[in-house]
């Protein structure tokens, strides 16, 4: 098997301005609590399907991987020494390399907002990562910004000497088009559609696309209520839109499974209710779709800040749901 090429484009050099730079460790510009957000939904569907994501955005790395060997690492914090900030990566997994039986490491970051000084950071946290584990590191960046900017290599050097050209797998979702996924059964190109390169007439189809996916899957209902969370944080149809694809889809030949789908776990709470026909089965319905969806999220480990923001139960009952567990 060949190595793994790390393909790249000319970027800008940099040059050293500062002295205490080399002894800073890692400073993260504050960054607006809607992006901290995104990165967190990022996180939590990579986490979830990592596997899936490399198999479908990175196949040469999913090749080589032995993915019955994955240690999470991502709850490491490092801070810097002279401004007392601090930050925690978002994914990175130990692993084996299946040929050589050798550890290394995967570091994901998940970025959803234009930072110049990106690339610089990157290189930062491979250098962090490196200084603790000792073991080669695969770095991967995923832009789910608009805009059309993004570096992929990071230099250091001087007029009269190169010292460093650091490199990094690159994934910007809105380049991708999203018709080259809709016939994959990968729960990770499902949700991450949202995302991809389409147009404002495409929206319908894309929901659409994204539906007949997720019936052809068998998926159970934590990962479910991850995936369409994720899908419709970033493209929700208004009413006029569904009332549009509900036509479309009605027409299909597989519209029965399609539809019978719990597009919402609410939505699916307020049928067992309505099945009892009475309001009170109803109130009760939408709660126990809440519970059994947080119960199924505490068993695949999600955090329960995670949890909170996707059912909307109180963190105290969440608490005890863990506790009776």
């Amino acid at each position: 098997m060949q190595a793994i090429q790390f393909y790249k484009r000319k970027v800008p050099s940099y040059s050293i301005c500062h002295q205490n730079q080399s002894a800073a460790f890692v400073r993260e510009e504050d960054i607006a609590e809607t992006y901290t957000r995104h990165d967190q939904l990022f996180k939590e569907l990579i986490h979830t399907f990592f596997q899936e994501f490399l198999e479908v955005f990175f196949p040469e790395v999913h090749e080589i991987i032995d993915f019955k060997t994955i240690i999470p690492l991502s709850e490491e914090v490092f801070t810097d020494l002279i401004e007392g900030d601090t930050r925690r990566l978002d994914i990175v997994v130990q692993t084996k390399w299946k040929l050589k039986d050798a550890l290394i490491i995967v570091h994901i970051e998940p970025q959803s907002s234009t930072q110049t000084d990106f690339h610089e950071r990157m290189y930062h946290y491979f250098s962090l990562l490196y200084n603790k584990y000792r073991k080669p590191i695969i770095p991967i960046a995923v832009f789910s910004y608009d805009e059309n900017w993004e570096e992929n290599q990071y230099k250091m050097e001087f007029p009269f000497f190169h010292v460093l050209t650091f490199n990094f797998l690159t994934l910007h979702l809105r380049k991708r088009n999203w018709r080259d996924y809709i016939t994959s059964d990968n729960p990770a190109a499902a949700a991450l559609l949202s995302k991809m390169g389409y147009s404002e007439k495409e929206r319908i189809q894309v929901k659409m696309e994204f539906l007949k996916m997720m019936a052809r899957m068998e998926i159970d209902p934590a990962k479910q209520r991850l995936i369409y969370g994720f899908f419709e944080t970033y493209l929700k149809l208004n009413d006029e839109e569904e009332e549009k694809l509900m036509e479309e889809v009605k027409k299909m030949d597989d519209a029965e499974k399609i539809l019978e789908l719990p597009i919402s776990y609410e939505e699916r709470g307020v049928r067992k209710g309505i099945k009892k026909g009475v309001e009170k089965g109803i109130k009760k319905g939408k709660k126990e779709g809440k519970v059994e969806v947080a119960l199924e999220m505490l068993k695949e480990g999600s955090s329960i800040e995670f949890i909170t923001k996707v059912t909307q139960l109180d963190r105290e009952e969440i608490e005890e749901l863990r506790r009776r567990m």
